[in-house]
């Protein structure tokens, strides 16, 4: 008698396959889950990159964006803001199609950690709760990896994904959102 996880075993004449608990049915709804949430916080994340890039979709472009910095305290508000954004878009992509996907989501939740810290005084809601959703999304999806159904299945080293990429990835992204934020006047 197999085991499917629920001590249910199929009817008679059902192959173990067939079940939705067999390991390759599970595996498969995993992969689509991931491809599903990779692509939705990615292009999200990339496109209001694009919009402090370029002004994009009625964004500020990188001008006011860096005005916006300078407000905020940031030091070199014009690199910041250039940083933020090409972080955001190549980020934001790289989790899209599933490249280098430990660092690709630990860069977005590193950016998201300073967006958050910037509108911590208005409160959660209408505050920082989309950086925070996003930067959270951003930074499982660097400890589960992108999934089967990604470029970065098909790069050797990234095959299987290792929690210690994800985690170092995350460690060194915060670092590095922690000395940007201590930087601000």
């Amino acid at each position: 008698m197999a085991y499917y996880g629920d001590e249910t075993t199929p009817p008679m004449g059902t192959p173990a396959h067939a079940s939705p608990r067999s390991a390759s049915g599970v595996l498969r709804a995993h992969d689509a889950g991931l491809l599903v949430v990779r692509l939705g916080v990615g292009l999200i994340i990339a496109a209001h990159g694009a919009q402090h890039l370029f002004g994009w979709w009625g964004g500020p472009g990188i001008s006011r964006t860096a005005v916006d910095f300078a407000r905020l305290g940031y030091p070199a508000p014009r690199l910041m803001a250039v940083c933020a954004g090409l972080t955001e878009t190549l980020g934001g992509l790289g989790l899209a199609v599933g490249l280098l996907t430990p660092l690709a989501g630990a860069a977005v939740a590193g950016t998201m950690a300073n967006a958050v810290a910037s509108a911590w005084k208005l409160g959660l809601l209408g505050g920082f709760e989309f950086p925070l959703l996003i930067g959270v999304c951003a930074a499982g999806l660097a400890l589960s990896g992108s999934g089967r159904i990604a470029i970065d299945a098909l790069i050797p080293g990234l095959r299987s994904q290792r929690i210690g990429y994800g985690v170092a990835a995350l460690v060194l992204a915060a670092i590095l959102a922690t000395v940007t934020i201590l930087l601000r006047s």
